[in-house]
């Protein structure tokens, strides 16, 4: 995005040079309509939103779950078995792990690769494993927060190779996945790169 930015600069310079080398009536009319139509190229409408703008909440927000429930989370007394019905119930690839009693604090977090390494790759029984046994611990826990960039949390999730985060502002607010992430991303770049080949063909006056 940067290179075109830049390529588009140096033809607006250009442009703007043979207007005043050429100065005749005509072509300077015609030349300061093209240079007016790259000035939207690298000055996008005010509405748009950038990536660097993109937070994580917007993430949740088209996840369809910024609110939390029951469906997010297990205990850590709880089967694995259990844990594992609920991920697939729901289509989620990991739950937050909470600690027995009326307060909800965290203890963790399980995901399907703990499940599968940790259960099905050592032939433990799902049935009498307890969750607390292959949770990653609170401690190792990597979190975000909701007003946070989505480029942040991917440079997050990829250094601490995670596939899921929990998003926690004071208290659990939802959980995101590096597919969520990369999604937000690639959508929103699709989306800009539109926008300037619409630029280019002259949609956008």
């Amino acid at each position: 995005m940067q290179g075109i930015s830049r390529a588009v600069r140096s033809c607006r310079e250009i442009l703007k040079s043979a207007i005043l080398q050429h100065s005749r009536g005509g072509e300077v009319a015609g030349l300061e309509k093209i240079v007016s139509r790259l000035k939207w190229v690298t000055s996008p409408p005010a509405q748009e939103k950038g990536l660097e703008n993109v937070t994580v909440a917007d993430v949740l927000a088209t996840k369809g779950n910024v609110e939390t429930g029951p469906w997010l989370w297990c205990h850590t007394n709880d089967a694995v078995i259990d844990a594992v019905k609920n991920m697939a119930k729901h289509n989620i690839g990991s739950l937050l792990v909470l600690k027995p009693g009326e307060h909800q604090h965290i203890a963790g977090i399980i995901t399907e690769r703990d499940y599968l390494r940790k259960v099905i790759a050592q032939e433990r029984s799902p049935i009498y494993t307890r969750v607390g046994e292959i949770m990653t611990n609170e401690n190792q826990l990597i979190t975000v927060t909701s007003d946070m960039n989505v480029l942040q949390a991917m440079q997050l999730m990829t250094e601490n190779h995670i596939r899921h985060a929990p998003v926690i502002d004071g208290k659990l607010v939802g959980m995101i996945s590096i597919k969520d992430v990369v999604r937000a991303v690639v959508e929103q770049q699709s989306g800009e790169l539109k926008r300037l080949t619409g630029y280019i063909k002259g949609e956008y006056y």
